[in-house]
């Protein structure tokens, strides 16, 4: 079986690969997750990277892994619908075929990581970029000093991954702490923004590597507590998402500054990030 790697060189950078629909399960009222299975040669990214995907007929979007790392050749994409592209895969049932391009981008620093404390922190959606990387925590425990994974969502009904929170929270050897920007009097967890759990979370801010997922506030300002904390921002490792179109920094529509998102990221180190993240209009 050609690899992928021969497949694209063969027909092109630009096209797209068959993945059939798997299973589509619904995460939130927006959101659902997507199980591909290689129609051809598979498309492996690791955690952090993000492919490609094509609905025929409609168009393309760029969307972060979120399976496990060791997914034995398929693919989980948890997929807001927010536009026509995303309301389509979304909207794709089993059998479906689709298209995908990748994988592109760089990586969570989880090799930095070996040997420290791991902070992921995740803001809504966000927490569908770090999942491979809890789950490659979870599966190579011996290789890390504490792990802590700290979630922030909207509301409870917009968390995700529910029975894998529940999974996380009844292991010994890791630190889970949830909580919603607002709820009803049937929630009985924490409220408030997500920085909140930084400062009572247990790691060495001299000996943790940081992974941070979320909307571009939310990073700001968990970034800075953080900081606050004393982790250095060189070891703030953080995901930018922007209008990435093509993948491959030929179009230009992810710049921000001198960086391509899609060429240079997603995943950054924050120092790298922080002074063009505070310029209004980029």
């Amino acid at each position: 079986m050609a690899t992928a790697a021969a497949e694209r060189q063969a027909h092109g950078p630009m096209t797209p690969v068959p993945y059939r629909v798997v299973s589509r399960a619904a995460e939130t009222a927006d959101t659902s997750t997507l199980v591909l299975e290689p129609v051809g040669a598979p498309v492996v990214p690791a955690p952090g990277q993000f492919n490609m995907l094509y609905a025929f007929g409609v168009g393309e979007v760029p969307i972060s892994t979120s399976a496990a790392p060791d997914a034995g050749g398929a693919l989980a994409h948890t997929i807001r619908d927010v536009g026509a592209v995303s309301h389509a895969l979304v909207h794709t049932e089993p059998g479906a075929v689709i298209g995908v391009r990748g994988p592109y981008g760089t990586t969570w620093p989880l090799e930095e990581a070996r040997g420290r404390d791991l902070v992921i922190v995740a803001g809504g959606i966000g927490l569908a970029p770090l999942r491979p990387a809890v789950y490659h925590a979870l599966a190579h425990r011996d290789e890390f000093a504490s792990v802590c994974v700290l979630v922030g969502a909207r509301t409870p009904a917009d968390r995700l991954f529910l029975d894998e929170l529940e999974s996380w929270r009844g292991r010994f050897d890791v630190e889970l702490a949830v909580t919603v920007d607002t709820a009803g009097d049937d929630w009985h967890g924490r409220v408030g923004v997500v920085t909140q759990l930084i400062p009572r979370a247990s790691f060495d801010p001299d000996n943790t590597i940081a992974l941070v997922c979320g909307p571009e506030i939310m990073m700001t300002f968990t970034a800075r507590a953080l900081l606050e904390r004393g982790v250095p921002k060189e070891n703030i490792a953080i995901s930018m998402e922007r209008n990435m179109q093509c993948g491959l920094g030929h179009c230009g529509h992810c710049q921000l500054g001198p960086v391509l998102i899609c060429r240079d990221g997603p995943v950054f180190w924050f120092d790298a990030m922080e002074r063009l993240m505070e310029v209004r209009g980029l």
